[in-house]
């Protein structure tokens, strides 16, 4: 029976956000960007114009032309195709790392939640330490004390994300705790581990897909801004930040060539924050009608 109101649950879900998409126009575009920042990403080497390495001193500084459509930076790399291969960077670490700050979020927030006393005070003043700092800080410190690399601005990105879905889950498991099912499945020896996450969680999943597509843009942007302050990705590589910070000195001479990959950190920030808004709305029962 519980599997079967689970999967009603789930089917009830996806309508509501499929009728979302239909009717919320800022959704479905946010939804569209992302789809064609995704495709851009996958087959960067099949769609980019030019190798994005390549330097081509000749050619530096050239403007927006038909054979450079966002002109070329101060080494004659081709623009446009670093900001197709920078897609890659900024999706992959707004994805992971957030993903990873769910996963352990969700895990401290059950634990949290559903046995209380000791465990709840140590893993709350644990997520209050990590929410008392400003997330940019945090990385900042993070960066500075293992290194630059784009593997310690995962770890980084993922210490800083955790505390608020620690929170969400576990104020939603003292809830769902002492509901019947809950009791029910108690009374019929399931294990606690069972029930946290066979009974627990799924009634979780609709916020905690909320919070990803929120979390996602957070993470895009503190790595663009990682990157501009040198402690992200390093150069070559194709970052939008790392883009922005090596051209600035030609915003009033040659804009194109850092307005380019800001344009792009603004689209697909904007995209998932239109995608999460139309999630919210649709999965929320307290703002549905």
């Amino acid at each position: 029976m519980q599997n079967q109101e689970e999967a009603l649950h789930a089917d009830t879900a996806l309508l509501r956000i499929a009728a979302m998409l239909r009717t919320d126009k800022k959704a479905a575009f946010g939804a569209v960007v992302i789809a064609i920042f995704i495709l851009v990403a996958l087959l960067a080497n099949a769609v980019s114009p030019y190798d994005p390495y390549k330097i081509d001193l000749a050619n530096r500084l050239g403007p927006m032309s038909a054979k450079h459509l966002a002109g070329t930076d101060s080494f004659g790399r081709d623009v446009l195709s670093r900001i197709f291969y920078g897609a890659r960077i900024s999706l992959v670490i707004g994805l992971l790392p957030s993903i990873i700050a769910i996963l352990i979020g969700t895990a401290l927030g059950l634990v949290s939640g559903y046995y209380g006393g000791f465990i709840d005070f140590i893993i709350m003043r644990l997520a209050d330490i990590v929410l008392a700092f400003p997330s940019l800080l945090l990385a900042l410190v993070i960066m500075y004390s293992l290194g630059v690399s784009l593997l310690n601005l995962f770890i980084a990105l993922a210490v800083i994300n955790w505390g608020v879905t620690a929170r969400t889950v576990r104020a939603q498991t003292l809830s769902l705790r002492e509901k019947e099912f809950v009791e029910a499945a108690r009374a019929c020896g399931v294990s606690d581990l069972a029930i946290m996450f066979r009974h627990i969680l799924p009634n979780c999943i609709p916020t905690l897909l909320v919070i990803l597509t929120l979390d996602i843009p957070e993470a895009i942007l503190s790595e663009a801004t990682l990157s501009f302050l040198g402690v992200g990705a390093e150069p070559p590589t194709a970052s939008w930040g790392l883009m922005v910070s090596e051209n600035k000195q030609f915003l009033f001479s040659q804009p194109w060539v850092a307005i380019a990959p800001g344009i792009a950190v603004l689209l697909l920030v904007i995209s998932f924050n239109f995608l999460g808004d139309g999630l919210r709305d649709a999965l929320d029962p307290f703002m549905s009608e």
